[in-house]
């Protein structure tokens, strides 16, 4: 079996955030009564896209960096690469959560490019390797 340390920090650090970010939408929900669904509060559903959109992107991500690493690429780039996808992933949820949009947006294209240069990095070593 192949140990993919860099991969596993970076996994471990995802499911905190995915906790972070979950748990203020239970308690939320509490607050303004609505346990399904995602109601006219504003909060709750600014909550609940953050959650949604890390969700969306997170386990992809962390998957291209599991293959990264498994194709012995050098430790800088998957470090890099996880880097890049937290920092923006951090972004987008602050740009999120606050109504920021111009940071949302950077957070957005800093995943985009986390995601782009490991499925860059995946294409190349299985056509040149």
């Amino acid at each position: 079996m192949t140990a993919l340390p860099i991969t596993s920090v970076f996994a471990a650090a995802f499911a905190v955030s995915l906790v972070a970010l979950s748990f203020p939408i239970s308690v939320r929900r509490a607050r303004v009564g609505q346990m399904v669904g995602d109601s006219a509060d504003e909060t709750l559903r600014r909550r609940i896209r953050a959650q949604g959109n890390f969700i969306e992107y997170v386990p992809l991500g962390v998957i291209s960096l599991g293959l990264v690493e498994a194709h012995v690429a050098a430790a800088w780039m998957v470090v890099a690469i996880g880097t890049t996808l937290a920092f923006g992933r951090l972004l987008h949820a602050i740009g999120m959560l606050r109504g920021l949009e111009a940071l949302r947006g950077f957070g957005m294209l800093l995943t985009y490019a986390a995601l782009l240069v490991a499925a860059g990095y995946l294409v190349l070593g299985a056509v040149l390797w």
